[in-house]
């Protein structure tokens, strides 16, 4: 993109920055979880109608799904967002020490507010550069919902929302700024509802069949397990009804929830294979019955060298966000609650050598960084596997800062959190105006995607019969 252009796009973030740092805030203080981003999604709607899109509602059979889009024929870029937050992180803004609004409230401890805000920040600059310029192609702003376990984005694949979508384009709060690394874990989120039969405890022991005692050793033999898998994989569970709390009933029923991760969706397949039988031995140990449900999956992210180079080249140009003394004097002292090894960790995953006393960004990480080892799950890596998929890591919070953590939201309305959204959404931004100018760029994309999924069909890990926990309403619908 010449200097004059990329000026331009940038210019056009900058001119509506403070109406989408207002929209951001708004979802701050309206934490919903998965499927429930109601009061969210109408934010984000109005934004869209506002600015000038055409919206779509209801994307996918999901009522807190909407897209936007504006422009006309050409190529189609989607830019992704997010909104939903987290349980039980409920927490005051601005201030280094904990204390929740709300006990055992929700709280955007990942960032989302930010990150749909930027996206859409984003979508609709591209939006005025094209209509300013007359170019010829479509963007669109993807409201999606639930990505905390909800694989929201793997059902919206699974109703063909992205089949004419030529690249998509997303970013994710981070404390550094740069391509973000296409590595993810694939998953699945499974219930394993064990029944049994009750009895008195004391009287007549011998008559039950411990549910929840076949949740126990179903646990323990996971637990053996872990010695015999890849390293990169993980397994995490938790118990979500245990039967009752009347210690002198055995109990009928007990549910264990457990979520599977590994390097690439054949991998995890294999895991979830083995865990399934170690339900089966339980049960037979116990007498129990089990029926396993699949809630949720994720597919691992399938990188895209082209876009990939082409991002980098945008956040070069671009440089790492400025931060004010204020706004390093706040995180510093976020940085006092955290560990040293919370910091050096920090570096570490972005393929950085730890500099102590460095309280935000000041450097843009290398593509392909750090080892790929603690990563986690994406709802994106699904899209990856249909669409070429581009993201970014944007810097917007406390070097260290853990995520899903109350120092995360703690500093989710925090100034430097507003001029970090704006440097991811002017990366994105310019992103997508380089593949509206250079169409060859899109086809060098298609391309690498079609070369890295040679031979390797996708399944999506969601299966058919599986559904979103969604309730339409008057309202919504």
């Amino acid at each position: 993109m010449s200097t004059k252009n990329t000026a331009e796009i940038w210019d056009l973030v900058e001119a509506k920055r403070e109406a989408f740092f207002a929209l951001s805030d708004r979802i701050w203080d309206m934490p919903e979880l998965n499927y429930e981003e109601h009061i969210s999604c109408t934010e984000h709607t109005a934004m869209l109608e506002e600015q000038g899109f055409r919206v779509t509602r209801g994307v996918a059979d999901i009522p807190t799904a909407v897209m936007g889009e504006a422009g006309e024929g050409g190529p189609v870029i989607a830019i992704l967002g997010e909104y939903d937050a987290l349980p039980g992180l409920s927490q005051e803004a601005g201030i280094a020490e904990q204390r929740p609004i709300v006990a055992g409230g929700n709280g955007h401890a990942c960032g989302h507010n930010l990150l749909g805000s930027g996206s859409l920040m984003a979508a609709t600059a591209v939006k005025d550069y094209l209509q300013a310029h007359g170019l010829a192609g479509r963007v669109r702003y993807y409201g999606c919902p639930a990505e905390e376990g909800g694989s929201a984005k793997g059902f919206m694949v699974r109703a063909g929302v992205f089949d004419d979508v030529d690249i998509a384009i997303s970013w994710h709060p981070a404390p550094f700024a740069g391509v973000n690394n296409p590595i993810s874990l694939a998953c699945n989120e499974i219930n394993f509802h064990f029944s049994g039969r009750a009895a008195h405890a004391a009287a007549s022991p011998h008559l039950g069949r411990s549910a929840l005692d076949a949740v126990e050793l179903m646990n323990v033999g996971v637990n053996y397990m872990r010695e015999h898998m890849p390293s990169t994989a993980r397994i995490h569970y938790a118990v979500t009804d245990t039967g009752g709390s009347a210690p002198n009933v055995v109990q009928a029923r007990a549910t264990v929830r457990y979520l599977i991760r590994a390097r690439d969706l054949p991998e995890m397949q294999g895991l979830l294979h083995r865990v399934k039988k170690i339900a089966e031995g339980a049960a037979l140990m116990t007498e129990t019955s089990v029926r396993s449900e699949i809630v949720s999956g994720d597919a691992n992210l399938v990188g895209n060298t082209p876009l990939e180079q082409l991002m980098d080249r945008s956040l070069q140009r671009l440089g790492p966000p400025v931060f004010d003394e204020q706004d390093k004097a706040f995180a510093a002292e976020i940085q006092k609650t955290l560990s040293a090894e919370d910091i050096k960790s920090s570096f570490a995953r972005f393929g950085l050598k730890p500099r102590m006393g460095v309280p935000l960004c000041d450097t843009i990480f290398p593509p392909d960084s750090g080892d790929g080892t603690l990563v986690g799950s994406t709802d994106v890596g699904t899209v990856s596997w249909v669409v070429p998929t581009v993201q970014m890591r944007g810097a917007t919070y406390a070097v260290g800062t853990p995520g899903h953590s109350w120092q995360l939201v703690a500093q989710g309305k925090a100034p430097a959190a507003h001029k970090g959204m704006e440097h991811a959404a002017k990366v994105m931004a310019s992103t997508a105006v380089d593949l509206f100018r250079t169409p060859s760029l899109i086809d060098e994309a298609k391309a690498d995607h079609r070369e890295r999924l040679a031979g390797t069909p996708f399944v999506n890990p969601i299966p058919d019969d599986v559904h979103p926990p969604v309730v339409f309403t008057t309202a919504s619908a």
